[in-house]
């Protein structure tokens, strides 16, 4: 819902924050107050297209701000997310158009597209008046209205876990294709490098262990002359470092004897010698193994500059060498295979262009059931907001494929377009006139009888549209007496289920309100500037009443507004 929304040098408004709450938001006033002007500017923030003439004479730019509390919209995070944008419960949206031309546009103040403001505004507001920002005057809704009020989710996911499947399907066979001529040419190269790591066939980490063995056996001589050294001194040579600690451990013994102190390092003693004999052990084993082999050296030496040769070839690490020939290998084999695999593919999307059509063919028909329920309820809204001959439509098509065209899927053998809703076109037709042949619901005159359909058609939307927040400018253009009650009790129905902002000059409307807004124009030092206040109780009393008599409140229409309000005297 739309918490508050803020405009500032727009039009002839200087600075206005209107706080909005939940349920049936009128905003009145008098013809030329301003009323329309915050229409505008909602339909700025929301994408529309703007010009520097609505900049406000004196200021840089005009600036408008909407405050939307988005918990729980999962659509709407969604295309946050795709955006790298931040999600937080509440989204600022703003937009800025300035004297010089440039206009930017920021949500939760990161500056965005005026493409990725209509996304976010298309899932937020439904403003229906002289904009174009009315989701059911956009064909491309319509389906997923329909598919919304006949609750088609598992079918359409049913569907579209298909269609996914196809369009995967395809666009594997559109890149083997692009591959073929490609993969040709290549063959022959291929092939050679194939046969070039072959001949050497290098292991995971081989060159790591080689540049090791390489390094003892380039040291071979010194390692065995070391080896053998400190064998020899540690335990061969005369005065051995093994018998000096035997001599010493026996002199700690004796002392011992005498002083007990002495037999904690005593037991050092013994440990050291544990740890010379395990020295002596180790060198001698080691110099035991070492050969002096030229032979190995030089095969060793061999191998890894075959090794390097393909590192600086094909990747520039053995990792990125046995990678690149397992690819190589694959599409070698690709090349080699691929009228089978072409083959092999095309019967795989048959399969999937079947099924696809199968599950479209649900949808279809479930769809069909759905639109004459909509049909019938919508007729009989229409005539309760005093459209009495309204003859309503949901046409639902099909399109067949051309024959050379590989976008298809198939059902009862015939092939047919489709996109990621089925393989359906749905558009509302709709004759408000005895005698009138249905015409699309886009192509119907604007005014109030338009506004009224938009409310027909929302009132039994209501439960599963998605959209939070629905505004409606000139909704009672052209109704008054019993159909402008009609008209404002289906309104505070459908308030129920959204928070609903309209304009009104009808008391009827105006009086059934859960917040009331009067806008209201003025002369301020020598500037004229719209101004709007939140109306307390006494002051929808008043206002309604002004909507009932004129400018001249009376006795009578005080009354007269209190009883309209079911409002008593205090």
């Amino acid at each position: 819902m739309l918490k508050s929304l803020q405009i500032r040098d727009y039009a002839l408004i200087d600075k206005i924050i209107i706080e909005f709450g939940k349920g049936l938001n009128i905003i009145t006033g008098e013809t030329g107050a301003g009323k329309s002007i915050l229409i505008d500017a909602m339909g700025l923030l929301l994408g529309e297209r703007a010009s520097n003439e609505v900049v406000r004479k004196g200021a840089s730019k005009s600036v408008v701000e909407g405050i939307f509390d988005i918990d729980e919209n999962l659509k709407v995070k969604k295309v946050l997310e795709e955006n790298d944008i931040d999600y937080m419960p509440e989204l600022i949206m703003r937009r800025e158009i300035s004297l010089k031309g440039s206009n930017r546009c920021f949500i939760n103040d990161t500056p965005v597209s005026l493409s990725l403001i209509k996304d976010v505004g298309n899932l937020l507001v439904d403003l229906h008046g002289q904009h174009e920002h009315q989701s059911l005057l956009r064909t491309e809704t319509h389906i997923e209205m329909l598919d919304d009020f006949g609750r088609h989710e598992k079918l359409l996911a049913e569907y579209q876990q298909n269609y996914s499947r196809l369009s995967s399907l395809l666009h594997e066979l559109k890149s083997l294709r692009e591959k073929e001529e490609l993969l040709k040419e290549k063959k022959e190269l291929y092939s050679f490098q194939i046969r070039e790591i072959d001949a050497v066939s290098p292991e995971g980490n081989e060159d790591e262990k080689l540049s090791h063995e390489l390094k003892i056996l380039e040291n071979a001589e010194k390692l065995l002359e070391a080896t053998n050294g400190i064998y020899h001194n540690l335990y061969e040579s005369e005065s051995a470092v093994y018998d000096a600690l035997v001599q010493i451990r026996h002199q700690l013994q004796e002392l011992s004897k005498i002083d007990p102190s002495f037999q904690d390092i005593e037991g050092e003693c013994q440990s050291a010698l544990t740890l010379i004999s395990d020295i002596s052990e180790f060198v001698r084993s080691y110099a035991g193994k070492i050969d002096l082999e030229p032979e190995r050296l030089e095969e060793v030496r061999e191998r890894i500059g075959a090794i390097n040769m393909l590192k600086k070839k094909y990747g520039g690490s053995l990792e990125g060498v046995i990678a690149y020939r397992s690819r190589i290998g694959e599409e070698f084999s690709l090349a080699e295979n691929f009228a089978e695999s072409i083959t092999s593919l095309q019967e795989e999307i048959a399969r999937a262009r079947e099924a696809c059509g199968a599950a479209a063919a649900k949808l279809s028909k479930k769809r069909t059931e759905t639109a004459r329920s909509v049909e019938s309820d919508v007729v009989k809204a229409l005539a309760y907001l005093g459209i009495t001959d309204a003859v309503f439509r949901v046409n639902i098509t099909q399109n067949t494929a051309d024959n050379n065209s590989d976008s298809f899927i198939v059902s009862n053998e015939k092939h047919y377009k489709y996109s990621r809703s089925g393989f359906d076109e749905v558009e509302f037709y709709i004759s408000t006139n005895l005698g009138e042949d249905p015409k699309p619901l886009a192509k119907v005159a604007s005014g109030g009888e338009i506004s009224r359909v938009m409310l027909a058609l929302k009132t039994i939307l209501a439960k599963n549209d998605q959209l939070p927040l629905l505004i409606f400018d000139e909704i009672d253009t052209g109704v008054s007496g019993r159909i402008a009650q009609k008209v404002g009790h289906t309104l505070k129905s459908l308030a129920g289920f959204h928070q609903i902002i309209s304009i009104t000059h009808l008391p009827q409307i105006a009086g059934l309100a859960d917040q009331h807004y009067a806008v209201e124009k003025g002369v301020y030092g020598d500037r004229v500037v719209s101004h709007i206040t939140r109306l307390d109780k006494d002051g929808r009393i008043r206002e309604v009443a002004k909507l009932m008599s004129g400018e001249e409140v009376t006795e009578a229409s005080l009354k007269g507004a209190r009883e309209l309000m079911g409002i008593g005297r205090e």
